[in-house]
């Protein structure tokens, strides 16, 4: 969704990975990728990248910085999968696989949902083909392979990291 100050959904994302790098090293990011929402709903196509990042935080202090990097775009997390400006999210840290498997209680680790959306797994590929799910030990283009067709993306703009 465009932002009344940033613009658009590519302009926005590019000044949110701006806003993240006074808090965390980027070491890589990916492609933009728009694709479709998922779960199917009538909310318009997003815009997605995957970051990898380094950092002294532990995973809650990095969440803690996704949420606040969130609130300062505007984001007020009112109800599940609702349209929103910005959505950052904590896919994994190292290999850490946590005991909650509830995203209500706390943070989930891997991701709950992650090795089912192809606007997950194509950024990863991209950016680390050998990197592998800390569950399945699947690398992500493999996952991305064993899902059905029906994930719709297409890579629309490379962010120009010279900023």
């Amino acid at each position: 969704m465009p932002h009344p100050d940033y613009g658009g959904p590519l302009d926005t994302l590019s000044e949110a990975v701006r806003h993240l790098r006074k808090s965390v090293d980027v070491l890589h990011q990916s492609s933009w990728y728009r694709s479709a929402p998922v779960p199917a709903s009538d909310q318009p196509w997003f815009v997605n990248a995957v970051l990898a990042v380094d950092t002294k935080m532990t995973h809650l202090e990095l969440l803690a910085a996704l949420h606040k990097t969130e609130r300062h775009f505007g984001r007020i997390r009112r109800q599940r999968w609702e349209a929103r400006v910005l959505d950052l999210d904590l896919l994994v840290y190292h290999d850490l696989v946590t005991e909650n498997q509830d995203q209500l209680a706390g943070p989930v680790l891997p991701h709950p949902h992650m090795q089912e959306r192809a606007f997950v797994l194509a950024p990863i590929a991209e950016i680390a083909p050998e990197w592998r799910h800390p569950v399945s030990r699947l690398r992500a283009s493999d996952l991305l392979a064993m899902l059905p067709s029906e994930q719709p993306f297409d890579v629309v703009g490379v962010e120009d990291n010279s900023r």
